[in-house]
């Protein structure tokens, strides 16, 4: 196995199109790596709009008081649910 040496990048976008053609395991050695967990690392989120009717609205708010929830996070978590449910349909 070649291990060559990795570039210096000036950007993240030249660091990404580099390894994007490349193949890494002529630059990493990947029998030496190790398995590392990131606890306190928090996946990127986007702020998106949209519009539901009112009253979809205070259904949810209603749902999200009984189980001691914010309404934005029960949310969350149903179509967290729906997404895995039509992912693992097939």
């Amino acid at each position: 196995m070649k291990n060559n040496k990795i570039p210096k990048f000036r950007s993240e976008d030249e660091e990404r199109e580099f390894w994007g053609s490349k193949d890494s395991s002529e630059y990493i050695d990947w029998s030496k790596a190790k398995r590392v967990t990131m606890p306190n690392l928090k996946p990127s989120v986007r702020n998106i709009s949209i519009r539901l009717p009112e009253t979809m609205i205070e259904e949810l708010k209603l749902l999200a008081n009984k189980k001691d929830v914010p309404y934005q996070s029960l949310m969350k978590i149903f179509i967290a649910e729906r997404v895995n449910k039509e992912l693992n349909k097939a």
